[in-house]
């Protein structure tokens, strides 16, 4: 993000910043350490390229470069990062993938590929499958999702911060605000015995 480091920061990679904690990272870039805010970029960039690209159908990857506009919406989000409180665990994830979708759907507005206004659903519904509809397929996705919308905010994050985003269960802890790795595996799989519970139901409508 940048090349900026301040004297007491002039760690080589792998050192404590890589070990800290998030909220750790998130209180240092609030008061305006630069290596902190790297850390947070480097750290949250590929998860949610990752998430973006599953989620995008195929004509919003024809006309847009996913890999930059996640980017931009980071560094735009991170700069205003002193405004950020976050209220309750995996406030900062949820975030972050709302950033990036405004900053996708403010894109495909630009482009006049879709009206204002354009929702979640439709940003999915197309004629050309997104690699999550690929994976699961059109009709599991939809359920998928509302399903998921039935679920409590902390049942969300776990399943989106496990299947979407791909966290190993420390991240998942940190994220949650678990104590252990053993608690976060816990509480995703409750979350996801629920999930596919409400997508059954969903399907016997």
């Amino acid at each position: 993000m940048s090349e900026a480091r301040t004297s007491s920061d002039d760690e080589p990679a792998g050192s404590r910043s890589d070990l800290e904690s998030t909220s750790d990272l998130l209180e240092r870039a609030k008061h305006g350490d630069r290596l902190a805010l790297d850390c947070l970029f480097a750290r949250h960039f590929p998860r949610l390229r990752r998430w973006a690209g599953g989620r995008l159908p195929g004509w919003a990857r024809d006309i847009t470069d996913t890999d930059d506009l996640v980017q931009d919406a980071l560094l735009q989000t991170f700069r205003r990062i002193g405004g950020f409180e976050a209220r309750g665990p995996g406030a900062l994830d949820a975030y972050l993938r709302q950033a990036v979708l405004n900053r996708i759907k403010d894109e495909l507005r630009r482009r006049g590929r879709r009206p204002e206004g354009v929702a979640l659903d439709d940003l999915i519904k197309d004629d050309r499958p997104s690699p999550l509809e690929l994976a699961v397929g059109r009709e599991a996705l939809e359920r998928y999702e509302k399903a998921l919308a039935r679920l409590k905010p902390d049942e969300q994050e776990a399943i989106i911060g496990r299947l979407e985003l791909g966290h190993t269960y420390e991240e998942l802890a940190e994220s949650l605000g678990k104590p252990t790795a053993e608690a976060a595996r816990k509480a995703a799989q409750r979350a996801l015995v629920k999930l596919v519970s409400e997508m059954d139901r969903l399907s016997s409508d």
